[in-house]
């Protein structure tokens, strides 16, 4: 049997995919992809003669048995996935379930919306003596998330907290935020970054909530809640003159 690739979609722009996962893409037989997330460009890059699978309203185990019948016929099978698979890709259980059957996988990362995002607005989310850490997380919701890991305590550090699947329940996150970032706070907000209909706006934090709602946003939100989005001119010391390294030895 073939590994199943595993493959991240990216953000939505097709050329934006990595050339593994282009190649992977090409040479697919079963195409087994996260429909109400991915791009239709990307579909575009994949044979005609591909067998395709929609997997939006289907369960864990209705996957699980595309996935292994394909598998086991022979075929070249592509689990698609949008941004990174690795981020909220839901792909352990998967793999898990795949390894019950003897069946060997490989994964092929993708670039995250957290990253088109800040590049779409030509910002660094590390900016020397301002911000170094980036933190990636989610609203709570439905499915829950552990005690430790509210955002209220992940607002304490300050950094550039990048927040997935929270659009639903903006209110309770600006409010857990104002518990430490200031409300001039800059927050980027955007809706399917790099697709044709991409929407992204820089507001102070204080609106963040406001302009989600009179935006409609529910899904394929990202925020980036960050000092860093301001304008800085800030140097890291490893470009300064006097500054010694292995490649610049004084």
């Amino acid at each position: 049997m073939n590994p199943i690739s595993i493959v991240g979609a990216g953000p939505g722009a097709p050329d934006l995919l990595t050339i593994r996962a282009l190649n992977r893409l090409k040479d697919a037989e079963v195409l087994i992809w996260t429909d109400s997330l991915i791009s239709p460009g990307i579909l575009e890059l994949v044979s005609k003669d591909c067998e395709k699978f929609k997997t939006s309203s289907l369960t864990l185990e209705e996957i699980l048995e595309l996935l292994i019948k394909h598998s086991k016929l022979g075929k070249k099978v592509v689990r698609l996935h949008d941004g990174d698979p690795c981020l909220y890709g839901a792909i352990s259980e998967q793999i898990c379930g795949l390894a019950e059957e003897g069946i060997e996988v490989e994964v092929i990362p993708g670039i995250s919306a957290y990253q088109a995002t800040a590049s779409e607005l030509k910002k660094e989310l590390t900016i020397p003596g301002i911000v170094q850490t980036i933190v990636l997380s989610r609203a709570s919701g439905r499915t829950g998330i552990p005690a430790r890991e509210n955002l209220e305590k992940l607002s304490r550090i300050g950094g550039s907290l990048c927040l997935y699947l929270s659009a639903r329940h903006v209110d309770d996150v600006q409010k857990e935020l104002l518990l430490h970032y200031p409300a001039e706070t800059p927050v980027a907000i955007g809706y399917r970054v790099t697709w044709d209909d991409q929407w992204l706006k820089v507001v102070p934090l204080k609106e963040m909530a406001v302009t989600s709602k009179e935006k409609g946003l529910l899904r394929t939100t990202l925020y980036i809640i960050s000092p860093a989005l301001r304008s800085y001119s800030n140097r890291s010391k490893l470009y300064y003159d006097d500054h010694k390294h292995l490649f610049r030895q004084k």
